[in-house]
């Protein structure tokens, strides 16, 4: 009998584990926990390109308005009555975007002191945040409809299990003509599989691996499409958009 032993990372994981069965949730929030609470940080983390949030929240919004036109019977004036932005930061996205679409906007975020930047905004103040939750969207249950819900550059931190079940959960959480809407960094691995980073504890799965997914979530792709507007000579991780509603 053999007595090899199969490579194993700092945690004890097995080398050639699925990418997502590496990810420690602690690890993720003491990482984040280390980050200043500004949206100058959060964006030095993707390489201090301060032109980055300006193309990032302009093709959101216009993003936004596309699928709004695909979706029989949702409004396409005025703003939508509620969304949610789900790995909110400090609001970043919330106050650049989905304030501008949405008349009230709650907020999950698993890092409390990056949830209290928004609690003491003056979009806070102005009424438009509304609930708070400070949980990541592993453990987040919607409490009420959504016809907007927002994920951006936070899925990576959760397995594929939980992220099906995170999306059954919004599923059943969006109004008649509300949808998810997933906004995410795609592995570019030369083989065609997802990415872990041990920085910060998170995978950077597949275009093929998130569309299984939403298969399984009973979730249909209605619009899906690359941001455009990055300049290539910084070499960025392909970022694309996903809008997705219930199965019929």
């Amino acid at each position: 009998m053999s007595d090899s032993k199969v490579p194993t990372d700092s945690a004890g994981t097995p080398e050639d584990a699925p990418p997502d069965s590496r990810i420690n949730h602690a690890a993720a929030i003491e990482y984040w926990n280390d980050v200043p609470a500004t949206s100058a940080a959060m964006l030095a983390i993707m390489g201090d390109y301060p032109w980055y949030t300006r193309i990032d929240l302009r093709g959101s919004k216009a993003f936004i308005s596309k699928v709004r036109r695909l979706i029989p019977g949702c409004s396409t004036d005025g703003k939508l009555e509620t969304g949610v932005d789900c790995g909110a930061g400090v609001g970043r996205v919330t106050e650049g975007c989905l304030s501008h679409v949405c008349e009230v906007v709650d907020a999950v975020e698993p890092v409390e002191k990056l949830a209290r930047v928004i609690e003491e905004t003056k979009l806070k103040a102005g009424g438009g945040v509304g609930d708070i939750y400070v949980l990541g969207i592993e453990s987040w249950a919607p409490e009420k409809k959504y016809d907007l819900i927002w994920a951006q550059f936070c899925v990576g931190h959760v397995t594929d299990v939980q992220l099906v079940e995170y999306f059954i959960r919004c599923r059943e959480a969006l109004t008649e003509t509300g949808f998810l809407a997933i906004k995410e960094n795609i592995s570019t691995e030369p083989h065609g599989r997802d990415m872990y980073d041990d920085e910060d504890s998170s995978v950077t799965r597949t275009d093929k691996k998130f569309r299984a997914l939403f298969e399984e979530a009973k979730l249909t792709v209605i619009a899906s499409e690359l941001q455009l507007g990055y300049p290539k000579k910084f070499n960025l991780l392909p970022v694309r958009f996903y809008a997705l509603r219930p199965k019929s």
